[in-house]
């Protein structure tokens, strides 16, 4: 009876094991994720941005003791939609993070990409897992000074565009907005990601340098960091380059679209096309952040307690 016993627990415990560990592999895959177009501070300053070595990013390095290879790791878990109670003012680029203190550095050299006021903006925001969630995006009002830290009342008080559950696609969520009009020069995109499958929200600064509409054929946009000089002098050019059309009858406000216009488009890119091809992947910089490693890891390790078990079951039995 005690041996019968002692089986019947063995052979529960092999079987439940699995079922733990494949539990465990499932809960470490986290979402990480951040935009690369128009490009945020962490990815243009990371070994995979272009920027690491010019005078702002040197500096954010620094400050922060790291090279931003984990550019898409900036969150906060909990935050639970209330972004301005739990992040505070100069922090808002770092989500509060000491390991991205740098990344809040008030300067205006900070390398951009070009806009235009009212156009078409399309985003990719580069992520590792698909996740549920809404992306909301917000812009610095006019008169915002680069060379302060960036504070809550610096943005609009409603998002010029949100947008829930876009499909990854090709390693990245593509959408699309109409941004505001009346901005010129150097600006904060501010983009906060809350997921609704994990606990976390994420917070990405992009700088921006806003241009006058151009003549038909001149281009819809390109990257300001070598061109930024007389908006704050930025240096070297970052890689990323922004999709920007204009679209006829913008809104004219110099603030916040009306709310009813604030939903940006889920965009599927076109297999094979260059902005699907140059889409960087955030776990090959980010090492154990993407699913991979801890599933398959979770996956051997199962079969290892099955393939033991098995064998020992056997032995019990035939005892």
């Amino acid at each position: 009876m005690i041996r019968t016993t002692a089986r019947l627990r063995v052979m529960g415990a092999v079987a439940t094991a699995p079922l733990l560990l494949l539990s465990w592999a499932a809960g470490s895959a986290q979402a990480h994720g951040a935009p690369t177009d128009p490009a945020s501070r962490a990815y243009v300053c990371s070994p995979s941005g272009g920027s690491a070595t010019t005078a702002a990013c040197k500096a954010a390095i620094a400050a922060s003791g790291q090279n931003f290879v984990a550019w898409d790791d900036v969150r906060v878990a909990g935050v639970n939609g209330r972004d301005r109670q739990v992040i505070p003012d100069g922090k808002l680029c770092s989500g509060n993070l000491p390991a991205y203190k740098g990344l809040d550095l008030a300067r205006a050299d900070w390398p951009a990409t070009e806009l235009t006021p009212g156009a078409r903006l399309t985003m990719t925001y580069t992520a590792t897992i698909a996740h549920t969630g809404t992306f909301r995006l917000y812009l610095t009002k006019p008169g915002y000074d680069p060379a302060k830290p960036l504070k809550w009342s610096d943005l609009s008080a409603q998002p010029f565009a949100e947008v829930k559950d876009p499909p990854l696609t090709n390693g990245a969520y593509h959408f699309s907005a109409t941004l505001p009009t009346g901005r010129t020069g150097r600006q904060m995109l501010y983009t906060v990601w809350q997921t609704t499958s994990t606990p976390d929200t994420y917070y990405s600064c992009s700088d921006v340098v806003f241009r006058a509409k151009k003549a038909a054929g001149q281009g819809s946009g390109k990257d300001a960091g070598q061109s930024a000089g007389k908006d704050g002098g930025a240096a070297a050019s970052a890689k990323p380059q922004v999709s920007a059309t204009p679209t006829p009858g913008a809104s004219k406000s110099a603030d916040t679209p009306a709310r009813q216009t604030a939903t940006a488009t889920p965009v599927a890119p076109t297999t094979g096309t260059a902005a699907a091809d140059s889409t960087p992947v955030a776990s090959d910089t980010n090492p154990g952040s993407g699913p991979s490693a801890p599933l398959l890891a979770g996956g051997a390790a199962a079969v290892l307690v099955l393939t033991g078990g098995a064998a020992l079951a056997l032995r019990l039995r035939r005892r």
